[in-house]
């Protein structure tokens, strides 16, 4: 085959190419100009018909990175990028199956386990293990029922928690609560606590030696409380839980498991859905809400006008 042959088999190749990839992406029409690898091509065999014949080279060369833009080409047979899928379809995910015995002996009774969180909280107070002590007003331990079967864990204190020493009593506790009650729930029927105790300076987040200091304090608590559901609010929250794994964007509306035991929920942290209160963010946290009272075996309160 013939040097331009060989130019205009390629310069049909792209063309065909670049025309079906706009198809499966569904653009109307053509683009406007040449496709890239064409418009190569083309510039290509014009440079060579004014240098004379290019001596073939004795060892292939690697295949130049694609650019950005350019369309895959058919024998690669490389799909185009799909639409992403809006998460909350994951809704009707089914319940999963609560094991009998998710802790070793057996069950504090409900005085016993309030004396011990309460012991607990008393050794928390003093805590200077990590840095976050030196710059707190007070710990923040927890809120709500002891006796709790939904347990609710957060990131960490913010300036109102610092100040009253209670966990969601600012403007993200206070979208909490709505949420709570939307279950079906009062304010205190759950059980609420933190991933560290001490607030973080200037809000940030806690640095994972902090997180592996205070962790021991929650793991405590979770064992006294031994809720039936836990709802892992935002990211630090899940990585406290679970540890390094997937950001909650991608595992929020699915099931995990903390410790091989208890059914975790992961979903957006109010803060977040304050700073973002679209339809769709809104939607996402109701519906992971929804599936943690099915597995609870509790009915969606209907919605008063």
């Amino acid at each position: 085959m013939s040097d331009a042959k060989r130019e205009l088999l390629e310069i049909t190749r792209a063309a065909h190419a670049w025309v079906a990839w706009h198809e499966e992406c569904g653009s109307d029409g053509l683009p406007a100009g040449d496709p890239p690898p064409a418009r190569a091509a083309r510039d290509d065999a014009r440079t060579q018909g004014a240098r004379g014949p290019r001596e073939e080279p004795r060892t292939p060369r690697a295949e130049p990175e694609r650019p950005a833009f350019a369309p895959p080409n058919r024998r690669e047979a490389a799909p185009p990028p799909e639409p992403r899928k809006a998460p909350a379809a994951r809704a009707g995910a089914p319940a999963l199956p609560i094991p009998s015995t998710p802790f070793e002996g057996a069950a504090p009774a409900s005085a016993e386990r309030r004396t011990r969180l309460g012991v607990l909280a008393e050794q928390v107070a003093p805590c200077t293990k990590c840095e976050l002590a030196k710059a707190r007003t007070q710990t923040v331990f927890s809120r709500g029922n002891p006796d709790a079967e939904l347990m609710f864990v957060g990131e960490g204190p913010g300036a109102d928690e610092d100040a009253q020493g209670e966990p969601f009593v600012g403007k993200a506790g206070q979208l909490l609560d709505k949420m709570i009650v939307g279950m079906g729930y009062a304010r205190d029927d759950v059980y609420i606590a933190n991933i560290v105790k001490c607030r973080p300076p200037g809000n940030r987040t806690p640095e994972p030696l902090e997180m592996a200091t205070c962790l021991p304090y929650l793991t405590e608590q979770i064992e006294l409380v031994r809720p039936k559901v836990i709802v892992a609010l935002g990211a630090t929250a899940l990585r406290g839980l679970l540890g390094p794994g997937e950001g909650i964007t991608k595992v929020r509306g699915t099931w995990k498991l903390y410790r091989g035991t208890i059914p975790v929920m992961p979903t957006f942290h109010p803060a977040y859905v304050l700073r973002t209160p679209t339809p769709e963010v809104k939607g996402m946290v109701w519906s992971d809400l929804k599936q943690v009272l099915k597995q609870l075996g509790r009915s969606v309160p209907s919605r008063k006008d």
